[in-house]
């Protein structure tokens, strides 16, 4: 009988060893990889997006991209902005698919920007969409295709609009 209790105790130490050095496996896998044009990221459930975006900025020191994506969120915050109270009005979607996701990375002083849009369909096929505010990886993963650009591009607050405006370098 006690060698019975020793068994079992000792299998249930692997047991829980080995979910731990599973999840500490999952946690570690690798969430970006250089490409010919930039980068592929591959995001998984509970993922940050915008800040994962914004890690691998700085990080590789990304001067400017375009990026698109798709995946499934296990939340996305839309804001659709009001131009008279000069702030954007936030709505949030759980369990959706990412059917289009699309945006840019420039800077503001030494922080990344920004700039994404997208489009989630519902399990009745319903869509939504317009500027990501927050999103989240749900149940699966989501892929982020990112170009890069050869110049360091800049976005600074622009009035009357109060908005995050990108900035141009001028052709001579």
């Amino acid at each position: 009988m006690k060698s019975i209790k020793i068994v079992i105790g000792c299998l249930l130490f692997l047991s829980v060893n080995l979910s731990h050095a599973q999840q500490t496996t999952d946690n570690q896998k690798c969430r970006y990889t250089k490409t010919s044009q930039g980068y592929l990221m591959v995001l998984r459930e509970g993922d940050n997006v915008l800040a994962e975006i914004e890690n691998l900025a700085k990080e590789q020191k990304i001067l400017s991209a375009s990026f698109t994506g798709i995946g499934f969120a296990q939340e996305v915050t839309f804001g659709f902005y009001d131009f008279s109270q000069k702030k954007f009005n936030p709505k949030t979607f759980n369990k959706v698919e990412m059917g289009s996701l699309t945006g840019s990375i420039a800077w503001s002083g030494d922080k990344p920007s920004l700039h994404i849009h997208g489009v989630a369909t519902n399990d009745k096929f319903d869509a939504y969409g317009g500027h990501i505010l927050a999103l989240k990886v749900g149940t699966g993963s989501m892929e982020v295709y990112i170009i890069l650009n050869n110049e360091k591009l800049e976005r600074k607050v622009e009035q009357p609009l109060n908005a995050n405006v990108l900035q141009l370098p001028c052709i001579k």
